[in-house]
């Protein structure tokens, strides 16, 4: 089903590597949420810079701290002279500027630096594109993400807290640092008590579905809780198939020592799977040309 939207908002869908990149105006400002992957930077101001016409961009606001929504911040700021905000919980890191914390090294993914102007912590309230938006906890897949309500509309910003088919990866419990199960599960509760009517997710086209994906949800959340190794399995084919939709192709020998290196995979494959670097290869080969992802060209694996 289409989702109707606010004239003071605009969804830009993006595809994988980033996320979305939400605009909102009020007048002659504009606000956008989340930049995208730092390779599509200059696509990500490129397109911004079509969508708000003759406004000026005053700020960027982070729904979380994953390189898919933070890639592109510098470069905004850079072409658009824009303020920066993060969620309160991220401050610190981004100050820091620590790569393992925001999964960079963690996940072999990057980043350009950047510095926050400003953050917005949970119970505070952003006004923009002519609504009033409610600042709400969802930590899970990230634990210091916001997702933004505005009651009048009944219109949920959700990040990667809730998909049309799911919720983003649970990083905590494959790394072993957290509960990012059941910190989901709160986030998905506290959300399910939302009144919602359009959702517009990180990830894919905005939906009006929200009975349904949370069903889906918390599916999938029990699923996991049953089985961590399933879990564990799900991130290493996203984060492989993300790595390789970057890199485009990796030489097929060259992937044992790789997940081996990469603390992510290294972690998974120790906590949940117990699977020698070889055979861990071997099976992520197999489970990504099943899903036609990837194709193999000799000793190649490309990204399809």
């Amino acid at each position: 089903m289409s989702a109707p939207l606010p004239a003071s908002l605009r969804v830009l869908e993006r595809g994988w590597l980033s996320s979305n990149n939400i605009l909102l105006f009020d007048g002659g400002e504009a606000t956008l949420i989340d930049s995208g992957y730092c390779t599509h930077a200059p696509q990500t101001v490129a397109l911004v810079r079509e969508t708000i016409g003759g406004r000026r961009l005053a700020r960027l606001v982070n729904t979380h701290s994953h390189s898919d929504h933070i890639g592109g911040n510098a470069a905004v700021q850079r072409a658009f002279g824009c303020t920066i905000t993060v969620p309160s919980g991220m401050a610190e890191t981004v100050a820091k500027w620590d790569e393992d914390a925001l999964l960079l090294t963690t996940a072999a993914q990057r980043a350009e630096r950047f510095a926050a102007d400003a953050t917005l912590a949970p119970g505070d309230v952003l006004e923009a594109g002519e609504l009033v938006w409610n600042a709400v906890a969802a930590p899970g897949h990230d634990m210091d993400a916001l997702v933004f309500h505005n009651p009048d509309r009944r219109i949920l910003i959700s990040g990667d807290a809730l998909w049309r088919d799911g919720f983003g990866i649970l990083f905590a419990d494959v790394l072993g640092t957290g509960d990012g199960v059941g910190a989901a599960r709160r986030t998905l509760e506290a959300i399910a008590r939302l009144p919602v009517d359009l959702v517009i997710p990180g990830h894919g086209a905005p939906f009006v579905e929200f009975d349904d994906a949370l069903e889906r949800a918390f599916a999938r959340l029990a699923a996991f809780e049953d089985d961590g190794a399933r879990m564990a399995r799900n991130a290493l084919r996203a984060c492989m198939t993300f790595s390789l939709l970057e890199t485009r192709s990796m030489p097929i020998e060259a992937l044992p020592e790789h997940l081996a290196q990469v603390p992510l995979y290294r972690e998974a494959n120790a906590r949940f799977l117990g699977l020698t670097p070889t055979a861990l290869a071997d099976w992520l080969v197999g489970e990504l040309l099943r899903a036609r992802v990837v194709r193999r060209e000799g000793d190649l694996l490309v990204a399809a």
